[in-house]
């Protein structure tokens, strides 16, 4: 019951994070955007990480798992992502992010010996991806040369987020959820922080409004400290496969949210693109469950 719980808050602090990213996009570039709100994480975590005497990774192979999860998930995901929704629709880029269940799953079947690909795993994930490309059919277009680079920012921070994903899974068990997070981004932090200064400027010279600094507390003390916590102790509790499901739920919320909180246009085809969302999910990660997956998420 527990797990289910934390999969669901998951769901709705990502699902909300589109809103805050949408707004602070209004005032800060989008690496900046993203480089501000790790930075404060990282400062906030270490406050955390001292005061509880959480022990940080201290073997060569430890920090080398740290760095590459971290590079990965925060240098090569984020910045991906960031710079693709400058060429392409926000609903194109939440169609190819759902591809982090299908590398995610492949993945599994190498890294994850416990975790087979199964006839049940392979249809979920595929409704599901149909359901977010439902919702967002009328923004799946590309129609220009960096738009299709843009796709493949995508589609290759994907495979980063899952990847790093499996990694953890497979390697990262002993590790404390914050101190792998804090780790994880003073890896992948130096790559994104060059990139913006290179690409964006002085940071000191943006418009640092209210508004986007509420954003970024948002952003960084939710949808980063609170949500990655959550998720790598439900990581090491539940198949992958259920866990990078989220992904598929948050572009569904993000739309109802942005209904509900900016008066957006509610797309018609909402309703069906979610009743196939809930189906794959209920598919993977509301089944019955066994006795013995019972017992070992208690």
């Amino acid at each position: 019951m527990k797990t289910v719980i934390v999969w669901l808050t998951l769901c709705l602090i990502w699902g909300t994070t589109w809103i805050f990213i949408k707004v602070g996009l209004e005032d800060l570039p989008p690496i900046a955007f993203a480089v501000a709100r790790f930075l404060l994480s990282v400062i906030v975590l270490t406050g955390v990480v001292a005061y509880q005497r959480i022990s940080l990774p201290r073997t060569w192979r430890e920090w080398r798992i740290i760095a590459i999860t971290g590079v990965l998930q925060f240098s090569v995901n984020y910045s991906m992502v960031f710079w693709a929704e400058q060429h392409i629709t926000s609903g194109l880029a939440a169609v190819l992010q759902a591809m982090i269940t299908v590398f995610g799953l492949i993945l599994a079947w190498f890294f994850l010996p416990n975790e087979r690909i199964t006839r049940i795993k392979v249809i979920a994930v595929i409704v599901g991806i149909v359901g977010v490309g439902v919702i967002f059919y009328d923004q799946l277009r590309v129609q220009s040369l960096m738009a299709f680079l843009g796709c493949v920012g995508v589609v290759v921070g994907s495979y980063a987020a899952a990847q790093a994903s499996i990694l953890v899974k497979a390697k990262g068990g002993a590790f404390h959820p914050a101190a792998l997070l804090l780790c994880q981004m003073i890896c992948g932090l130096p790559a994104i922080i060059i990139y913006s200064l290179v690409s964006e400027g002085d940071p000191l010279s943006f418009n640092w409004t209210w508004r986007a600094v509420g954003c970024v507390l948002y952003l960084s003390l939710m949808g980063t400290i609170a949500a990655f916590w959550l998720y790598y102790w439900l990581l090491g509790r539940v198949e992958s496969t259920k866990a990078m499901m989220i992904s598929l739920v948050t572009p569904l919320l993000a739309v109802l949210i942005g209904w509900v909180t900016l008066g957006e246009k509610l797309p018609p085809q909402t309703v069906l693109g979610g009743i196939l969302i809930i189906s794959s999910i209920g598919l993977i990660v509301f089944r019955r469950r066994s006795v013995s997956a019972a017992a070992a998420e208690s």
